[in-house]
């Protein structure tokens, strides 16, 4: 038996997420559906992590388990050709059976884009938030470097979240500026569902001005009721790394 590792990048738009569900279509179901066209046989893909609804991905990792003998270049080729053409198999592997591609990871790289231009852009309105106003950029780092470390993340979750621990590492959180643009890069350890876009919700409530930095410490020390910030759009975050 094989261990085949897939590298994907897509686009989330269409999409309900990664994982397959009964209301509507995931990138998941388009995948596993492709791979059998080629392989012959139906085929469960195991993904190093669910993606939202409309959320984006450069660097998806994904593994399943064969006993064809085909080449890896077929499988990147040969699946392609029935994708649609917001997904793609970037890179394929082959590791050992001992590798899982969710329980094997180290960490993972999200960036979310934020667009803020004086009018809407057409172009960038599936991968970026269109966010007028005045950003403090400073304000939104020293915000940004409270959450860095171990911490409870309870606060910065969906209500529909079913981890069984709320605690989590972030590695690291740059903000940083390319004309129009500005990227917020989160890397750590996991994440919780929605818990990157509540992070950046917070972060520009805080270069609004709208609330105060010290707000993200109180949030994270959980001693008050108080709630994080906006959950920042689907379509501004993407996927960019899984480490192993």
């Amino acid at each position: 038996m094989r261990t085949i590792v897939l590298t994907l990048e897509y686009d989330g738009t269409a999409y309900v997420g990664w994982q397959s569900q009964p209301n509507g279509l995931a990138v998941q179901e388009v995948v596993e559906k492709a791979l059998a066209e080629i392989l012959g046989h139906k085929v469960h893909v195991h993904a190093s992590g669910r993606t939202d609804a409309g959320v984006h991905a450069r660097g998806m990792v994904a593994h399943f388990h064969t006993e064809t003998n085909l080449p890896l270049k077929a499988f990147r080729e040969g699946v392609n050709t029935f994708l649609p053409y917001d997904i793609a198999i970037k890179e394929v592997r082959e590791m050992p059976a001992d590798f899982h591609a969710r329980f094997s990871a180290r960490g993972k790289w999200y960036r979310y884009t934020i667009y803020r231009g004086e009018v809407r852009s057409p172009l960038v309105r599936r991968s970026a938030w269109h966010r007028r106003g005045n950003l403090d950029l400073s304000l939104m780092r020293t915000a940004a470097e409270t959450l860095v470390g171990q911490h409870d993340f309870k606060a910065f979750r969906s209500s529909s979240c079913v981890a069984k621990t709320t605690v989590r590492e972030i590695f690291s959180i740059d903000v940083s500026t390319d004309d129009e643009f500005i990227y917020v890069d989160v890397r750590g350890s996991g994440f919780l569902k929605n818990m990157v876009r509540m992070i950046v919700g917070t972060l520009v409530d805080v270069g609004l001005g709208r609330r105060p930095v010290e707000d993200v410490a109180i949030l994270i020390a959980g001693t008050d009721k108080m709630v994080c910030g906006q959950t920042a759009p689907a379509c501004g975050l993407c996927l960019q790394q899984v480490w192993y």
